[in-house]
Parts: C-alpha cells; structure tokens; sequence
C-alpha cells in the first residue's frame, strides 16, 4: 500500500511502514511541511497514497472532494506515543486493508476504529 504522513505523524510510523514492505513518504522527507491541507489532498490523490494524519480537517476534504476517492486514516487517539499509534495503525490495516484499497476514512481511536466507506451516497432529496 502506497500512504503519504502528515506532519503530526512520527516519521518513525513511516519507518516502520516501510519496515512491512509499504510505500511511505512523510512530508518533512520532501520538504513540504509547511504546504496547506489541499495540497496534502492533491498529493494523495495524485500519487495513490492513503493520507495518514491527525488533523480532522480531511475528513471535510474528502466531504468536499466527493468525485475523488482519496482514503485518509485519521488517529483521534488520547494516547499519542509512536509506539502507541504504530500499534494502532498495524491493528487498522490487518482489519480494514481492503476497504482502504477501494477508499475510506478510517478514525482511529485507543481502542477501536471506524470505517467509513467512499464515495459518499448522494444526500437525499
């Protein structure tokens, strides 16, 4: 799987990504922490990566982007230690592996996860 680490992820986390035969990159790697959450966006769309982050702001970008099928793992974790979120993040992709090659956003909590499924349905009328 191809993910593409927000600054708030340890680049450790991208370490051991890498250590489990991923495709990882993080944004401080290419020099692009500072770049806006659209182009975060842009880049994962463009480069097939899933974004993993902390911010809870993509989760509005992916509700924004509707025609594009970008899946973003959001950790929303009390205990935030690379370790911790490491452990937290290989429970996610043994679970939810599938449903993230085909698009989702997937909250991450201490001690479960949610997975929401893309695109989202249309809003009724």
């Amino acid at each position: 799987m191809r993910f593409l680490a927000d600054m708030g992820v340890s680049p450790k986390a991208v370490a051991w990504l890498r250590a489990a035969g991923h495709d990882a990159v993080h944004l401080r790697e290419e020099g692009l922490h500072r770049i806006p959450d659209e182009a975060v966006f842009a880049k994962a769309r463009l480069e097939d990566r899933i974004v993993l982050t902390f911010d809870l702001d993509f989760g509005e970008l992916v509700a924004l982007n509707a025609g594009s099928v970008v899946s973003v793992i959001v950790f929303r974790v009390q205990d935030t230690r690379t370790e911790s979120v490491i452990n937290r993040l290989a429970d996610v992709l043994e679970q939810s592996r599938e449903v993230l090659q085909e698009g989702a956003i997937v909250v991450v909590e201490d001690a479960r996860h949610r997975v929401r499924r893309l695109p989202f349905p249309p809003p009724e009328p």
